[in-house]
């Protein structure tokens, strides 16, 4: 696939993801244009800074850094992945689940 394909489907995945949250959480949910040329993740809400990848070919601590590395304190990263024909995935880090986790069990 050349650079315009992958921008593509990249572009498309995260419109996807974008109505499956908005979907689930009942507010409309935002991809950060222009993140490739900044830097940034692809959609921040609140404070999760969520990067979006749909590719066959995981990269995962790759991806896990570049989201790692455009978070300030206090933002949680999330990459959230999937391949074709696979669900959607989330990784982030254990210090940052564990609160998650404490919360949901509260």
């Amino acid at each position: 696939m050349n650079g315009r394909g992958k921008r593509n489907k990249g572009a498309a995945g995260e419109r996807e993801l974008a109505g499956i949250l908005k979907d689930h959480l009942g507010f409309e949910v935002k991809r950060n244009l222009g993140q490739a040329r900044d830097g940034a993740d692809d959609i921040t809400i609140q404070k999760f800074r969520i990067e979006v990848k749909r590719q066959e070919r995981l990269q995962v601590d790759k991806w896990s850094e570049q989201v790692e590395s455009c978070s300030k304190a206090g933002e949680v990263p999330v990459l959230i992945y999937r391949r074709n024909g696979q669900p959607w995935r989330v990784c982030l880090k254990l210090d940052d689940f564990i609160p998650l986790l404490r919360d949901a069990l509260d």
